[in-house]
């Protein structure tokens, strides 16, 4: 490690750099499943030149990088992860209201669900879909997060990204492919800042529409256990969860992962689970819904480390 990582670890003792690296930092502790081996480093940048520093010591001593945020749709390798995981943090972390043209722009490292609150207690409308949701901004844009019926991309008005080299790059909505739990960003983009559009709205409207959007989930999904959420897309026309459920595989068991008696599109981590035991239930699961409906599940869960 200490070949790899010695960039980074004078960082670490840098009083300039506005941010923390951690070497051999298990993932862990920073994913939503509690599952995860040793990273090389986990980087929290607080702000521009920090981010930008980072990304100049992996682009040196070649190392892989990967944007965390909150690990909440992430799946890291009992084995670890050969690279660095960076978090943002800080200045990434702020938001600014324009009450005029009812906008808000936010830093992609705020959680998503402070972002729903706040925008609720300012009165206005427009993130409710994404109430209960775990994660990042940065996240939810880079996977346009949402309902069947209302995702984050819809109220985007433009979005910016950085870029080792290139610096930073400020699109329109107009310029992103907006797709189910995809969108047209680099691996290589670093989602920073974003601006919605919102629309005035009375606060008991939206907190009724929140509160029966969050008894719904808690009705239909396992929140009592670690877990990455949906683990699959829905194929078009289709459940995912009703696939894996109709191929008779809801409550499977896999040393200590289950496939939820709840909802069979969620795999959860029951206290004992490793990143293993979770990618044998989404392989089975794939070749049962295959042999029995004769389509392909896609993983919405992104993995970290695994070599295949």
């Amino acid at each position: 490690m200490a070949r790899h990582a010695s960039g980074l670890s004078l960082l670490a003792f840098d009083d300039e750099f506005k941010g923390e690296v951690r070497l051999g930092e298990p993932m862990s502790k920073h994913t939503t499943y509690r599952i995860g081996g040793p990273v090389r480093a986990y980087v929290q940048v607080n702000d521009l030149e920090a981010l930008g520093a980072v990304l100049g010591i992996c682009e040196r001593e070649g190392l892989s990088w990967f944007p965390a945020g909150k690990g909440s749709n992430l799946l890291v390798a009992d084995e670890g992860f050969d690279g660095v995981v960076i978090v943002l943090a800080g200045e990434f972390r702020n938001w600014r209201f324009d009450d005029d043209a009812c906008r808000v722009t936010v830093g992609a490292g705020t959680i998503l669900s402070r972002l729903v609150q706040e925008v609720f207690h300012r009165g206005y409308s427009g993130m409710e879909f994404a109430v209960g949701t775990p994660g990042t901004v940065g996240g939810a844009l880079r996977m346009n997060a949402g309902t069947k019926d209302d995702w984050i991309g819809s109220r985007v008005l433009s979005v910016t990204t950085y870029k080792q080299g290139e610096g930073l790059t400020r699109y329109q909505a107009s310029d992103i492919e907006w797709r189910a739990r995809s969108t047209s960003f680099g691996a290589d983009e670093l989602i920073v800042e974003c601006e919605l559009q919102l629309a005035r709205a009375l606060s008991g409207n939206i907190e009724g529409r929140m509160r029966s959007l969050l008894e719904r989930r808690r009705e239909t999904q396992p929140l009592d256990k670690p877990s990455c959420g949906s683990v699959f897309r829905n194929p078009e026309g289709h459940s995912a969860g009703a696939l894996i459920e109709g191929a008779g595989l809801k409550g499977e068991i896999c040393g200590g992962a289950q496939i939820s008696p709840k909802h069979a599109n969620f795999i959860v981590n029951t206290g004992t689970a490793t990143a293993q035991d979770v990618r044998s239930l989404i392989r089975k699961a794939q070749e049962e819904v295959k042999k029995s409906y004769g389509i392909e599940l896609t993983t919405e869960v992104k993995f970290l480390g695994f070599e295949d």
